[in-house]
């Protein structure tokens, strides 16, 4: 036989072994990985540090928001792309319309891997069509990051077990307030920490003292003239977040425990509602939702002292760090318990996703609070890692020495939204836009003095329950 021949002949033999090497390593992972080898978490949790790592990959997100919220998703992106360099992120920021502009994307299957959404508006019906991955999956396999690390009512779920949406940046309500105005008063400030609330009824007496009309008087001195007032005691949002608070404060909800009933003319509810109508109406403590139209915002508002007191999430923080007095945050007034809705955007991932792995690899990089450590500080947002609240050192990072952090606030927002803190409705009433569009006409009403919030919600009630659908958080 010739050397060529022996050659060829070795060869064939080598080629052989390897073959059925190969094979049996074949058999081998698939009876180990008992069919879970092309879940989407189980690679990113197998591969967790190498997304992507053997090709060019370009995943798409879209985002609303100001300025420098950007400005954080470009610094978030540009830290994930320099530790994954073959993977190029492009972020659409759409400043307008972003449910209209979004949901036309999905019409014409031109999707994002990962989105922005906001739980009130198109993330659920979406989710509904199957949309998005269950994000469960990812948090139950990866050794980084899981539900337990996040602070609370950030995640957002189609029903239990399945969460369609994690928030970046939680934020809670607070009592702002100008700390000249009480020191000119005589009047204690508002305490930060949750034990020693202000109740409803103190809260009340305190505004009527800071609320002065035009000739000096205050709400609690004859004569005094509640048509003619240069500074309210307090403004309050009418919104549902603002008064939302107070709801939960009071033992109320939306709609009933099982999902069944419209309940916000039950009464807790509607004793809530009402204690806010008459802040407005009986007390002239707080401006009509017409007069608040000539109110700046909250930190303008406080200085210039048009309110000596206001109820504003914690993003307030931001402008009023900005301003050029001394402003602190208390804890907001109870009704029963202390109480914040927490409210946030979400970010949920298409299943369209050709790159799941990589996907989630993003999007832990947007919840990682050194992604948006500059916004945070500032005040815009809180963090979403819980550890962040309980952890001295990292703690210290966005609270101290901060313009945008008073001395109340680790009391009355931190612990506050840590250990007092509700889910908004949003979150887990079904069809709640549905429901709202009937409530707030009714409630303009109650805020007008119009009508009583029992008369309103009971004129509204019918029609509010055919809009029922249940809550997401109820099993069955």
């Amino acid at each position: 036989m010739s050397r060529q021949s022996k050659s060829i002949s070795f060869l064939m033999a080598v080629l052989l072994m390897l073959a059925a090497i190969l094979s049996a390593c074949t058999k081998s992972d698939s009876s180990a990985s008992n069919g879970n080898a092309s879940s989407p978490a189980h690679t990113a949790s197998s591969e967790s540090g190498k997304a992507g790592a053997s090709e060019d990959i370009t995943l798409r997100m879209t985002v609303w928001g100001a300025p420098e919220e950007v400005a954080a998703y470009k610094e978030a992106i540009a830290k994930f792309e320099k530790k994954y360099p073959n993977i190029t992120v492009k972020l659409q920021h759409i400043a307008a319309d972003y449910d209209t502009k979004l949901t036309t994307m999905v019409a014409g299957n031109d999707v994002p891997d990962i989105a922005q959404m906001e739980s009130g508006s198109i993330a659920f019906p979406l989710a509904e069509q199957g949309k998005f991955y269950n994000l469960q999956e990812f948090l139950s396999s990866d050794p980084e990051i899981n539900a337990e690390r996040l602070v609370p009512n950030i995640t957002y779920s189609l029903e239990p077990g399945n969460i369609i949406g994690l928030g970046p940046g939680p934020e809670s309500f607070g009592l702002f307030y100008n700390e000249d105005i009480f020191k000119d008063a005589g009047l204690t400030p508002p305490p930060s920490k949750a034990s020693e609330a202000w109740t409803w009824d103190e809260f009340v007496e305190v505004a009527k003292k800071l609320t002065i009309d035009s000739k000096g008087r205050n709400a609690t001195d004859a004569g005094f003239d509640p048509k003619n007032i240069k500074q309210y005691g307090v403004n309050i949002g009418t919104w549902w977040g603002s008064y939302s608070n107070f709801i939960y404060s009071n033992g109320g909800d939306f709609v009933s425990e099982d999902g069944k009933t419209f309940a916000l003319n039950q009464p807790a509810a509607v004793e809530a509602l009402q204690k806010i109508a008459d802040l407005i109406n009986v007390y002239h403590v707080a401006p009509s939702p017409v007069q608040a139209k000539n109110i700046p915002a909250t930190n303008v508002a406080l200085q210039t002292k048009k309110v000596a007191m206001a109820i504003d999430g914690q993003w307030a923080s931001a402008g009023l760090a900005q301003s050029k007095f001394h402003f602190n945050v208390g804890v907001i007034p109870t009704m029963k318990t202390p109480m914040t809705t927490v409210v946030c955007g979400m970010f949920s991932m298409f299943k369209s996703t050709k790159h799941p792995k990589e996907a989630w690899e993003l999007m832990k990089a947007l919840l990682d609070p050194e992604a948006s450590i500059d916004m945070i500080q500032a005040g815009t947002w809180m963090p979403s890692y819980k550890d962040w609240y309980t952890d001295p050192a990292m703690l210290a990072k966005w609270t101290e020495n901060l313009d945008s952090r008073p001395s109340g606030y680790k009391d009355a927002i931190v612990d506050v939204l840590l250990n007092n803190s509700h889910q908004t409705p949003t979150g887990y009433v079904k069809n709640f836009n549905k429901i709202m569009d009937i409530v707030n006409p009714a409630l303009d009403k109650v805020w007008l003095g119009q009508q009583t919030a029992q008369e309103a919600m009971d004129s509204i009630a019918d029609k509010a329950q055919a809009q029922v659908q249940g809550r997401r958080d109820v099993k069955g």
